[in-house]
């Protein structure tokens, strides 16, 4: 039996857009509750009944969270321009030599807008 299994993640964070149009409004700095969502995906092992346990995703997360929440993006090696494309496949390359079954990541910047990564 294959599934796909969802975690979702929640941090607060400031950064800015450096290379937007002049006068664009996210070139100033502003904040975001960001949400990720982890996609992972594989067959169910049969002695434990699941694909994998989710406090084995918390582990490897958290240390990114730790990063991320509350501060300011823009400072963190590989996220100088942390638009929701660049920051999904950053955490892509921080998780997915750690979780092999990871299939995509997903970032919320807002309710209504988000970014979903499926690796390279």
């Amino acid at each position: 039996m294959d599934v796909e299994l969802i975690r979702e993640y929640r941090f607060e964070a400031a950064h800015r857009l450096p290379h937007v149009p002049a006068g664009h409004k996210c070139a100033r700095l502003h904040g975001h509750s960001f949400k990720i969502e982890l996609t992972v995906a594989g067959p169910v092992d049969e002695a434990t009944g699941w694909l994998i346990d989710f406090g084995v995703l918390d582990e490897h997360v958290q240390p990114l969270l730790d990063r991320l929440d509350h501060h300011y993006l823009n400072e963190i090696p590989g996220l100088e321009n942390p638009t929701s494309e660049l920051l999904a496949r950053w955490l892509w390359h921080e998780i997915a030599p750690r979780i092999p079954q990871l299939v995509a990541v997903t970032i919320f910047e807002t309710c209504d807008a988000r970014c979903v990564y499926r690796g390279a």
